[in-house]
């Protein structure tokens, strides 16, 4: 019986952590540009942005790209509430087959909230780049004067507090439900 409370609890703690996850930036990404002009260096900032999960949903939202808000909004959002729901209703319900296949429902769509912490973190890696790997020379003559310019720009992104909350979200949601299960699997056997 205390499986059954301690993913209850779990999922409750969890809860806790969906909202500082899904509110708090995610990740920031910071572009800019350098040229180099015969000695002479310009830095410009070309994207400086931070955003949560919801506010990634709202710009995609108002940039017209609807499908992929939509699909984040329901992946990272509706998912998650849909569980925390199921699983309460799971641990208050009286009938053991109800509870039962709610909680391999709720054990079933939980993994795809994972997903959202995977997608972030592979973006973060794959948009990180530095000067040095972008960097591109080009000599021109003006005047008789040989001119040097470089130009490259550099990519820096990095998991804000939400990331860290909202993967504190799912490893703990998917705890809980283990823990769910388990309780189930033990009513049934005896």
């Amino acid at each position: 019986m205390y499986k059954k409370h301690l993913g209850f609890a779990f999922n409750i703690i969890a809860l806790g952590l969906f909202f500082p996850g899904i509110l708090l930036t995610m990740f920031s990404f910071n572009m800019e540009m350098a040229a180099n002009l015969s000695g002479s260096a310009l830095t410009s900032s070309l994207i400086d942005k931070e955003l949560s999960i919801m506010a990634t949903i709202s710009e995609l939202w108002e940039d017209q790209r609807l499908l992929v808000a939509a699909l984040i909004f329901a992946f990272s959002v509706c998912i998650p509430l849909l569980k925390t729901i199921l699983v309460c209703f799971a641990y208050f319900t009286q009938s053991l087959q109800i509870e039962k296949r709610l909680i391999n429902f709720v054990g079933a769509i939980g993994k795809w909230s994972m997903a959202d912490v995977f997608v972030i973190a592979i973006f973060l890696a794959i948009m990180s780049t530095n000067h040095a790997e972008t960097n591109t020379s080009e000599q021109f003559s003006v005047f008789g004067f040989k001119i040097a310019l470089d130009i490259s720009t550099q990519t820096l992104s990095a998991a804000g507090e939400g990331f860290y909350y909202f993967t504190a979200y799912c490893v703990l949601s998917l705890i809980g439900t283990q823990f769910a299960s388990s309780a189930i699997k033990h009513k049934l056997a005896t």
